[in-house]
């Protein structure tokens, strides 16, 4: 049985909630409390050294410990629905769009709240290491976001998914990014219109609401 290391609350671990559901793979689940620092404990450094969520246990006993290779092996595990794309194009399409939603959007968030947030004080990145913040990295970030919102809102002009014609790993993170930006209080509104439209329609799926 496959074993997902979660938690609730907290947004990478919510792609791999999606990304499961949207294939129909049965699993454990297994929540680390962020709020506590649950995943700084030997308990769990035990089971993940890189102290973050998701991780994932495959069948085959082997721990994954990032979204990309969960990703990577549940595609490749259970093929259908292909979320990664069948032909060359749409795999380039879709990888292509996967990377600027984490890049644009998702670390520039995490830029903005870890650089500012008071209850991340020396972790201003994720894993075993503590860092100091840098004030102007959560401004800078915070300017990203929202340019990332005008991107994202431009690429669904005339479209009903993020790439590829199709839906994908790539909606799945941008509505993780475009709900996590809520935290730097950025959110789509009147000049995003395609992207509340996009937002709207992802919403009526069951995954979602993970």
């Amino acid at each position: 049985m496959i074993t997902l290391y979660d938690c609730a609350t907290a947004p990478s671990p919510r792609r791999a909630r999606i990304l499961l559901a949207e294939k129909g793979v049965a699993h454990d689940t297994v929540q680390v409390d962020l709020r506590t620092g649950e995943q700084m404990g030997d308990a769990y450094r035990a089971i993940n050294p890189q102290c973050t969520v998701p991780a994932l246990r495959t069948e085959e006993g082997v721990l994954l410990t990032d979204n990309a290779a969960i990703a990577a092996y549940i595609e490749a595990r259970y093929p259908h629905p292909p979320l990664l794309g069948t032909t060359p194009m749409e795999k380039a399409d879709i990888a292509s769009w996967q990377w600027r939603i984490e890049f644009e959007g998702l670390l520039a968030i995490a830029e903005t709240l870890r650089n500012s947030s008071p209850a991340m004080t020396n972790r201003a990145l994720p894993g075993p290491v503590n860092y100091a913040q840098i004030p102007a990295l959560a401004q800078r970030g915070l300017t990203r976001v929202q340019q990332f919102f005008f991107t994202l809102n431009e690429r669904l002009s005339g479209r009903d998914f993020v790439a590829a014609n199709q839906f994908s790993l790539a909606d799945i993170t941008a509505v993780v990014a475009v709900d996590f930006a809520r935290i730097v209080k950025v959110k789509p509104g009147e000049q995003h219109p395609h992207l509340v439209r996009w937002r709207a329609a992802m919403g009526e799926r069951a995954s979602m609401r993970l």
